[in-house]
């Protein structure tokens, strides 16, 4: 099933697209706002549906960890950290409401092949990632 990732502005500014066939995986990044480390949400398309595949964290200070009522089981990442992999949770509508950080939290958006910063772009905004 054919796939196409856009990031949008509540505003309707389109900031970018991206193909994301069948399969495709991207990540959501950036540093924590309170201890600064790397924090990403990795999503698939899956049938045409966008599923929150897995979550990268730094540790498990400041609000980050494994969230009753989701699945997923706990890896030791081999750069140090935390995946919690096979959350394989639908997202609603197929969009995931983000409000960009600031410079310092440096949003970005890894999808193929490409990375994408989006506090350059949006600091402060309300965007959508919407898969159509």
């Amino acid at each position: 099933m054919a796939g196409t990732l856009t990031v949008e502005t509540a505003e309707g500014r389109v900031l970018l697209t991206e193909r994301a066939p069948e399969g495709s995986e991207w990540c959501l990044s950036w540093n924590h706002s309170v201890t600064g480390g790397h924090v990403a949400d990795c999503f698939v398309n899956r049938e045409g549906r966008m599923i929150l595949s897995r979550s990268y964290l730094h540790d498990f200070s400041a609000g980050l960890g494994e969230v009753e009522g989701r699945g997923g089981r706990l890896v030791n990442a081999p750069e140090g950290g935390y995946w919690l992999e096979g959350i394989d949770q639908p997202m609603p509508d197929n969009a995931l409401p983000v409000r960009i950080g600031r410079p310092s939290t440096d949003h970005r958006l890894s999808v193929g092949g490409r990375q994408h910063r989006l506090s350059p772009l949006a600091a402060g905004e309300r965007v959508y990632l919407q898969l159509e």
